[in-house]
Formats: C-alpha cells, sequence, structure tokens
C-alpha cells in the first residue's frame, strides 16, 4: 500500500480518504482485525514516542492556561497507552456489522428484498484535547468499513499527530491503506471549517468537546452531523434510598473522574430523605475535596454549603463543583431534571420500584439508570470496546455509539427478471 498523503492539501486529503473509504467497505473481516492487532502492538511499542509528543502538548497547555479538565483529558501516561491498545483490542474481538442482514423477505413475485448494514463511508469528528478519541474513532472506523478523518485541536496536536503517524504506519503494514485514517490538525480552524463542509468526501460529522463547540458544528456543518451532548448529569436520591448506596454511588459518580462528561453535576434529594441521607452524602463530597453549591434547603440542613446561583443548575462544571437541591418528590425532581437536563445521564436512587420504573419511563435522556453510577455511561462499560460518543440526539443513534452506530444500511434485491405490472 502507498505512503499516507501527508503532502496533500486538505481537499486531496479528504478525495484520499474517500478512495481509501471504498477499498475498506470491501476488506474481509479477518484483514481489518490484522489492522487492529497491527494498530494495539504499535501502540504499546510506539508509548516513549507517543509520550515525547504528549509532553510537548502539556507544556504548551500549562503555558497557555489549559483548564484542569482539558489538561486531564490530555494527559497520557504508559497505563493510559496500554488501555487504548486493549481497547482496540476488544474492538477486533467484537462481531462485524458489516453485511449483518438487518431484515428481509421473499416477495410473492419471487424476488428477495434484504436489507443489510454497510459502512457510512468517511467519517470526520472534530474533537478537542483528547487523543484518546484518535484512537477509539480510527478503531471503530476501521472494524465498520470507515476511513476517518480527524480535526482533534490544537491542545493535542503533537500527540494526535504522532498517533495518526502510528496508526497509519501499522495500517500499512498489513496492507490497508493509510490514508484510510488522518489528522487535518496541520490546517487550523480553516480545516474544521472545510471539514464541515466537505459534503462530497465526508458522510457524517461527529463532534465531541465543549457544549460551545458541538453547537457550533450543528449549526454551521453541511454535512449531517450525529451529534453529542454536554453532560448535566442528575441523580435523584428517593425517599427510600438505602444510605450506604447513595453515600457509595454518588461519590463515585462525581470523583471517580471529574473531567468527563458522565460526570455527575447535580444531586437532587427527596424532602423526605433529606433529614437522614443528605449528611452522610455531603459529608463524603466534601471530604474528597467536591464544593457544594446548594439551594436554601438545603443550607438549611448543610450550611457548609456554599449557595447555588440559577446559572449552577445548568452547568456542566467538569470539575470537583457540584449543585444541590432539594425537591418535594419524585414528580418535581423529574420536572427539574427536563428543564436543565442535556438529556445525557441520569439515574434515580431507591428500593420504590414504583418509583424506579417511572423515572425510567418518564425520564428522556439517552441513558436512563436505577441504582447505578452514572460513570457507567461509556462505550467501553457497555461492552462496545470503545466508543465514538455519546449521542444526545433521537435520530439514527443514542447514548454510547460503537460499531453500529458508524454503519447505515441498503436493501438487496435479487430477482429472475421479474418486471413491475
Amino acid at each position: 500500500m502507498s505512503a499516507p498523503s501527508t503532502s496533500l492539501g486538505l481537499i486531496d486529503r479528504f478525495a484520499a480518504a474517500k478512495r481509501a473509504s471504498r477499498e475498506l467497505a470491501t476488506q474481509r473481516t479477518e484483514i481489518k482485525n490484522r489492522g487492529l492487532e497491527a494498530i494495539a502492538s504499535a501502540l504499546v511499542a510506539g508509548t516513549d514516542r507517543i509520550l515525547a509528543a504528549n509532553r510537548l502538548d502539556l507544556e504548551a497547555g500549562e503555558r497557555n492556561g489549559l483548564s484542569a479538565a482539558l489538561t486531564d483529558r490530555l494527559r497520557l501516561d504508559e497505563k493510559r497507552i496500554g488501555a487504548l491498545a486493549d481497547a482496540v483490542l476488544e474492538v477486533a474481538a467484537l462481531t462485524d456489522p458489516v453485511g449483518q442482514a438487518v431484515r428481509g423477505s421473499v416477495l410473492p413475485n419471487g424476488l428477495q428484498v434484504t436489507q443489510v448494514r454497510v459502512p457510512f463511508g468517511v467519517v470526520g469528528a472534530i474533537y478537542e484535547a483528547r487523543p484518546n478519541v484518535t484512537v477509539d474513532i480510527a478503531a471503530l472506523a476501521l472494524k465498520s468499513g470507515n476511513a476517518a478523518v480527524l480535526r482533534g485541536g490544537t491542545a493535542a496536536e503533537n500527540s494526535n499527530r504522532v498517533l495518526v503517524e502510528i496508526l497509519q504506519e501499522a495500517l500499512a503494514s498489513v496492507g490497508l491503506p493509510a490514508d484510510a485514517v488522518q489528522t487535518i490538525d496541520e490546517f487550523g480552524r480553516e480545516g474544521a471549517r472545510e471539514l464541515m463542509r466537505a459534503r462530497d468526501y465526508v458522510d457524517v460529522l461527529i463532534p465531541r468537546g465543549s457544549a460551545q463547540l458541538i453547537q457550533a458544528v450543528v449549526t454551521e456543518s453541511t454535512v449531517p452531523v450525529i451529534e453529542t451532548g454536554a453532560g448535566v448529569v442528575h441523580i435523584f436520591v428517593d425517599e427510600s434510598a438505602d444510605e450506604q448506596l447513595a453515600v457509595d454511588v454518588v461519590l463515585n459518580s462525581k470523583t471517580q473522574r471529574v473531567s468527563v462528561c458522565n460526570t455527575l453535576e447535580t444531586l437532587l434529594v427527596h424532602r423526605a430523605a433529606a433529614p437522614r441521607l443528605l449528611n452522610p452524602v455531603l459529608d463524603r463530597l466534601r471530604a474528597a475535596g467536591v464544593t457544594l453549591h446548594a439551594d436554601e434547603a438545603t443550607r438549611e440542613l448543610y450550611p457548609e454549603a456554599v449557595p447555588a446561583t440559577e446559572e449552577d443548575w445548568d452547568a456542566e462544571y467538569l470539575s470537583k463543583d457540584l449543585s444541590v437541591a432539594i425537591v418535594d418528590d419524585l414528580d418535581a425532581a423529574i420536572e427539574h431534571i427536563e428543564k436543565h437536563s442535556t438529556h445525557h445521564t441520569e439515574s434515580i436512587l431507591t428500593s420504590d420500584l414504583r418509583n424506579a420504573e417511572r423515572f425510567l419511563a418518564e425520564v428522556d435522556s439517552a441513558v436512563v439508570m436505577v441504582n447505578a453510577s452514572t460513570r457507567f455511561t461509556d462505550g467501553g462499560e457497555f461492552g462496545f470496546g470503545a466508543e465514538v460518543g455519546i449521542s444526545t440526539q433521537k435520530l439514527h443513534a443514542r447514548g454510547p455509539m460503537g460499531l453500529q452506530e458508524l454503519t447505515s444500511t441498503k436493501w438487496i434485491v435479487r430477482g429472475a427478471g421479474q418486471t413491475r405490472s
């Protein structure tokens, strides 16, 4: 296979990705898996090379005042690179969706009609300071028969460049087109704008990052967009919730990793449960360094909290901050979530089966949980190996997106000379 087209201009690079996608679409599963295995090995072998590039990005981020949340997402270490390689191997082990029959029948006239899964073609992605996304999307795109054009942002430019070089080298080593994965970071914001307009070359565009970035892509793109969303994530502690369960789940949801979209941002507590549960839960959060932004009713019971503002209920903090409110009942909790949620993930902690089922049925978010940490909203945790993103829209895909969400369908019709009367 030829080397990647790194010397090409932007449009030529899109065209190269389109050509690569046509080749990938017909590759056998075993060949794609061989490419994924080569990528996993190359990531581990290239750890020092990746870390050296990542240090340059971290140093630049420190000079430029990059936020703590973005710095955490940007940072790679040997353990994280190993986890990325493991995730690639998990993708290789998954069932290939391409060619799967979705439905079909034999018509009365003898025509055989079958709907099958096919790749999109070229998947574009725009994201910020997340070098892991470079690998995740590339792996999922390859297994689902798609090429990937990646705009990973200035903050991770060195990391992404080296990662894409390693990915391309691995693909070429097994005879797959190196142009199937490429970065356009060198073209800056103009590259991102052109990616959003490249309808002749790019079949779908996926933004991941801040609410501002996602909204800009949704608003400006002429390429079809699968919208991923910011995570204003809620937990409602019901009157019947178990104390230890509430402490453990809330603490994990908020503090296990604060810089990601499935971390808890707003805690709602049933008024009848507050005298029993509020102090144990909030004490554990404060001990973990969480700043509590609370409504007046909460502060009457827990004066250590700071007063919440209206902006707090819509905040995706991505930091050790949490908004807390006492609500009258389940209806009030659902109403609050409906008003302030970004429709990402919500969880109820309860021992009441009826309330649990009502919450699951009435809360309109991509992922709704009972008695579980919101941190489980993740493609890897759901068994997808990795994820392209978490869709908060309702068309085509919703929730964590894996291999099937990177496919479309087409109809195959087999006949024997039938004509329509």
